[in-house]
């Protein structure tokens, strides 16, 4: 069975899939339509190729392309519920007529030119305020929590056992995130449609002919999903953590934050490991996440699965060593 590298996001009635030289958002109009966005990758740079630190430029990069494309498809759906055109205001009709709408075309421009500088804005605070509830939620807290234990902080062990339950309490917390969010009626629809994209990648790396009937025959787990990655994150940290020791507070604070990138590394390095190999070892890697995926995926209806395939089919490249994974 061949192993892709393209991986995609679920979005608000569509799909992002993230190939080796283009990403390409399909989105379901209201009215029906698939519509789909295609843009070129910027290349990556010689530091991002480098074993385990580049685990941590993919993830910021994946999340800066997943926020753009999160928008995106929000910005579209909110148009898609309004009116297709709602009459003049008496002061716009006002700038219309006066100098021939010379105002008008000016604040027009000036809106544009502001709605981009905005919109990069926004993106990165958006990704900068995703990294840091991250942080806050599966990091800080935790540790906070675990250092109300008494473990003898002097010996191995008693390092071991903090970590330990500190790694406990950030599965816990990752797993009731999950169940909550499982019940808004919203997030069901976007596990459908990231069910939609696992069952199509599956399909293209049988080679078997992108239909729905094709797809449809597959699962929707997969073990290159964000939900595994998130979970190596979690097992990683113990074991990381576990050797610069048990400080105060603050200095655990500071070591976690700095030690982040390389934790994202190490996972991403025992993802693209476990999903190259045909060993058991890589079985038990990836039990944890597929097991997370219960919860994560849900089974698309047909034309879930349609944005799905128009979103791959728009990813893919000649060059078969470019796409390996």
């Amino acid at each position: 069975m061949k192993k892709t590298s393209i991986g995609g996001q679920a979005l608000i009635e569509g799909l992002l899939m993230i190939g080796p030289e283009n990403t390409a958002v399909a989105i379901r109009k209201p009215d029906g339509e698939i519509i789909v966005n295609k843009s070129p990758l910027q290349k990556k740079s010689k530091i991002s190729k480098i074993p385990v630190i580049r685990g941590g430029f993919n993830l910021i990069r994946q999340m800066v392309i997943g926020v753009k494309a999160l928008m995106y498809s929000a910005e579209f759906y909110e148009l898609g519920e309004e009116d297709d055109k709602k009459s003049p205001s008496k002061f716009q009709k006002f700038l219309e007529d006066f100098w021939g709408g010379r105002i008008k075309k000016a604040i027009d421009k000036l809106d544009k030119l502001l709605e981009n500088k905005f919109q990069d804005i926004a993106i990165y605070m958006a990704v900068i305020l995703s990294v840091a509830l991250s942080v806050g939620l599966f990091i800080l807290i935790p540790n906070i929590i675990a250092g109300f234990f008494k473990f003898n902080k002097d010996t191995f062990w008693g390092v071991v056992l903090y970590n330990l339950i500190e790694g406990l309490l950030r599965v816990t917390i990752f797993l009731g995130y999950i169940i909550m969010a499982s019940r808004l009626k919203d997030i069901k629809r976007i596990w459908e449609y990231h069910g939609a994209e696992h069952k199509t990648i599956h399909c293209y790396e049988n080679e078997e002919e992108l239909t729905v009937e094709n797809v449809k025959k597959y699962s929707t787990k997969h073990p290159r999903c964000g939900t595994s990655f998130m979970f190596l994150v979690i097992i990683v940290s113990i074991l990381v953590f576990s050797f610069v020791g048990w400080h105060s507070m603050f200095i655990n604070i500071i070591m976690r934050i700095l030690l982040i990138p390389l934790v994202a590394g190490l996972a991403y390095e025992a993802v693209k490991f476990a999903g190259r190999c045909e060993w058991k070892i890589a079985g038990i890697i990836n039990a944890p996440g597929m097991m997370f995926q219960l919860f994560t995926t849900k089974e698309p209806d047909d034309k879930q699965i349609e944005v799905a395939i128009e979103a791959l089919k728009n990813v893919l490249v000649e060059d078969k060593e470019a796409d390996k994974w």
